[in-house]
């Protein structure tokens, strides 16, 4: 087995048009980390009820661990009603005070985080004081190489405490373009642009990687040498952008932790991502014989021209 990757936060069930499918950014990223031979271990909370009983049931059927998903006899599990739009862009209703809220610290969850190669959170988990104080612990007793923050801004769901601390405490940050421009505002940066989002926020921290996803026009990234690059990304036929983001994130931190350059991070990550936006849910399995055809498909033809002065793809 690869390295020990392990994700705090929501494992909660997101309401689509077409039923219930099992999701939250840490349990999708968990569960992509394991598909591509990781240890992809998730970290979190879920009510003693008939949904929590399903998602732990669905979770070991995934092939994942759950020695580390806490049971709790007051909350509910977390659910989370989408309405897609016509591009298959999901919309989320957050519901509050859920299992996932209140995750609590426990000395194997410590050894755990200690042991990790890779710790990954959001900022969804750190609404309440409880998980937040849990993450809190989980980051100082950590290790490894890289803590990742995809940052996931979800509507009435953070704070900018929460937001800094978690760029603070990063050593990968990944976010979107639309939570690229809110975070440039938070920290009162005179940046407009995603480049200069990014390239004023290496300034301002100790981040190894920046990452920006750009939904179908590609992805962004610079690196704290320096380097910053763009790369187009994959054409499918969209079903549903669920989960996308999370697998390129796992993509990408499967390409680094292998010694794999920021770009080739980056390409993997997309192709990944990708993937999953052209089928239905989250974790749906995709075959590493699948991302590899989609990459020796040759170059993206969709391409974003403000940044093609970045675009990395032949180097």
């Amino acid at each position: 087995m690869g390295e020990t990757i392990a994700a705090f936060g929501e494992a909660l069930w997101d309401i689509l048009p077409s039923g219930p499918v099992l999701g939250g950014a840490p349990l999708n990223f968990a569960y992509r980390a394991g598909s591509l031979g990781h240890r992809g271990v998730i970290i979190s909370r879920l009510g003693r009820d008939d949904l929590g009983r399903r998602a732990r049931s669905q979770i070991e059927s995934l092939g994942m661990e759950t020695d580390y998903v806490q049971w709790d006899d007051t909350h509910a599990t977390g659910t989370v009603p989408v309405v897609l739009d016509v591009n298959g862009i999901p919309d989320f209703t957050i519901n509050e005070d859920v299992a996932y809220d209140y995750i609590e610290k426990t000395e194997a969850m410590v050894m755990l985080a200690r042991r990790a190669d890779c710790l990954c959170f959001g900022t969804l988990v750190q609404r309440t004081m409880v998980s937040r104080k849990t993450l809190s612990a989980l980051l100082d007793s950590f290790n490894g190489r890289y803590r990742l923050a995809d940052i996931n801004l979800r509507k009435k769901c953070y704070t900018e405490e929460t937001v800094k601390a978690s760029v603070v405490s990063a050593d990968i940050l990944k976010m979107n373009d639309a939570e690229a421009l809110e975070i440039s505002r938070m920290y009162g940066l005179a940046a407009d642009t995603v480049p200069s989002v990014v390239s004023a926020l290496m300034q301002k921290t100790d981040l190894t990687y920046c990452v920006v996803t750009l939904g179908p026009r590609g992805v962004f990234a610079a690196s704290g040498g320096g380097e910053m690059v763009y790369l187009p990304t994959y054409h499918v036929d969209v079903v549903d952008t669920c989960g996308s983001g999370d697998a390129f994130t796992a993509g990408f931190i499967h390409t680094v932790l292998k010694g794999g350059s920021m770009q080739e991070a980056c390409r993997y990550g997309n192709a990944l991502g990708a993937l999953v936006a052209g089928q239905n849910g989250a974790t749906q399995p995709v075959a590493p014989e699948q991302i590899e055809a989609l990459m020796a498909a040759g170059r993206p033809d969709q391409v974003e021209p403000t940044l093609v002065e970045y675009d990395a793809w032949e180097s």
